[in-house]
This record gives C-alpha cells, sequence and structure tokens, in this order.
C-alpha cells in the first residue's frame, strides 16, 4: 500500500482565527492537502480540496466566505494536475473520503464520478441543516448528487486494519480523521480540521472556527493518545509540517 499527499489548493487567511493573541491583521498560509491512498482493493482520496474555479473567481464559487479564506494558488496547485502527476485520473478512484465538507476539503467532488463518497452521518446532517451555508457547508461543493455513504463509528475501510476511519468531532459535528497503516513508514493520522495546526494540539487550544470547543479538547486528548501509540499526526492546514513531507509521486509505503 503506498500513501501520496498531493496539493489541492492554498489559502490566507487571518492568523487570530488560529492563533488567539495574534494580532487581527496578521495574516497566515495555509496548505489545502489531499491524500491518495493506492491500495490492493481501491484507490483512496481523502479529501479533495478546493474547486479549481476559485483560482480565478472565488467569491463566485465561495460568495461571503472568500473573504474570509483567501484562495493564493495558481491552477497547477489544485488536485486534478496533482492526481495526475501520481499517474491517476479521476475515473480511478474507488473511494473519496471527506473529511466534513467544508469547501476546501470537498471541492473536486464532483469529479469523482466513479466514486463512492463517505462522510460522517453528523456531517452529512450538519450540511442539510437549515442555514447551513451561513456556517460554511456550500451545496455546490458537497452534494453532485452522488450517493453518499454515511459513517457512524470508526470504520475499516478494507477489512485489513490498513485504513480505518475514525470520528474526530469538534471543529464540525461529522469531522473525520483516517488511521493509514503502511509497511514500511508506519502509522499516519490523517487529521484534517481536528488540527489544523500543530500548535493548536501542543497548546490544547480550539482556534475560533471550532464548532464545539468541549468535544475539540476531547479529539486533542484521542489524538495525543493515537500519537503516544506510534502514529505521525498529519494536520490539515500547517504549513511548516507540509513543507517537511514528501509530495505527488514521491510518496510513503
Amino acid at each position: 500500500m503506498k500513501l501520496n499527499f498531493l496539493a489541492a489548493g492554498r489559502l490566507r487567511m487571518k492568523k487570530s482565527i488560529y492563533v488567539p493573541d495574534a494580532d487581527r491583521s496578521e495574516t497566515i498560509d495555509l496548505p489545502v492537502s489531499s491524500a491518495l491512498i493506492r491500495h490492493k482493493q481501491g484507490n483512496v482520496l481523502f479529501d479533495t480540496g478546493c474547486h479549481p474555479s476559485v483560482v480565478d473567481d472565488a467569491e463566485g464559487r465561495w460568495g461571503p466566505l472568500a473573504k474570509v479564506m483567501k484562495p493564493t494558488m495558481n491552477a497547477s496547485e489544485t488536485l486534478l494536475p496533482s492526481l495526475a502527476c501520481s499517474g491517476l485520473e479521476p475515473g480511478d478512484i474507488d473511494i473519496v473520503v471527506n473529511s466534513h465538507f467544508h469547501p476546501d476539503h470537498c471541492g473536486c467532488n464532483q469529479f469523482f464520478k466513479k466514486a463512492t463518497i463517505l462522510a460522517h452521518a453528523k456531517e452529512i446532517e450538519a450540511a442539510n441543516a437549515p442555514r447551513a451555508e451561513a456556517v460554511g457547508y456550500l451545496r455546490d461543493d458537497w452534494d453532485y448528487g452522488q450517493p453518499i455513504e454515511p459513517v457512524s463509528g470508526e470504520k475499516d475501510l478494507f477489512g485489513d486494519s490498513s485504513v480505518v476511519l475514525v470520528p474526530l468531532p469538534g471543529h464540525t459535528p461529522g469531522m473525520l480523521g483516517a488511521l493509514v497503516s503502511l509497511d514500511r513508514d508506519g502509522w499516519f493520522l490523517l487529521a484534517s480540521d481536528a488540527v489544523s495546526l500543530r500548535q493548536n494540539l501542543d497548546a490544547d487550544e480550539a482556534p475560533r472556527n471550532t464548532w464545539n470547543v468541549e468535544q475539540q479538547l476531547k479529539t486533542f486528548q484521542e489524538i495525543r493518545r493515537i500519537e503516544k501509540s506510534g502514529a505521525t499526526i498529519i494536520c490539515g492546514h500547517d504549513d511548516a509540517q507540509w513543507r517537511t513531507l514528501r509530495k505527488g509521486s514521491e510518496g510513503y509505503e
């Protein structure tokens, strides 16, 4: 089995969203990523990043949200070109796992028409709730009419413990992570926005864009437990970590 990290966008946001004592005028650049897992039973994408149209017209796609998270990538830094560099096309993907339904994590769902989409049942419920758009669930990004398979608890994708989906609520009601076990390079927890920045986990401090702080702090405890068991925690938007990872066709096994 192989794990490849793929560029899927880049955003600029106010740093104070993640770091409480940051000046309100200070900004932070955040990578957006997808993870490709190649298993003998099928190819999995964990998150699909930003829709390519936001490179040129973020407001047209995201509306007012484009003022909160400003895309700064070029077209080559979106998911489909990144996937092509790994030798795959959208039709080669069998499963898409959305950690949650914010538009920087599910924006390219529409291109994976042959894939089964998995998301937590509570995330599906939240995205369908009244006024869901006001809290960042944009239907044009997460819902393209494909069937979405709900996940409730932990889910062993292939029945061999190599890819296990793990509920990590807090940032959103149905945040999902993926625990990936590789023969050579060991365990990785794809934490998505359960740990946006490593310093949030280390300081035990929930970002301002957290749905439920109490649940987020419990999730931090669980992630620290997983880390102590030997897993490498892959953060959702940590640029310092992103720079250290092997990316594109150079992956982990």
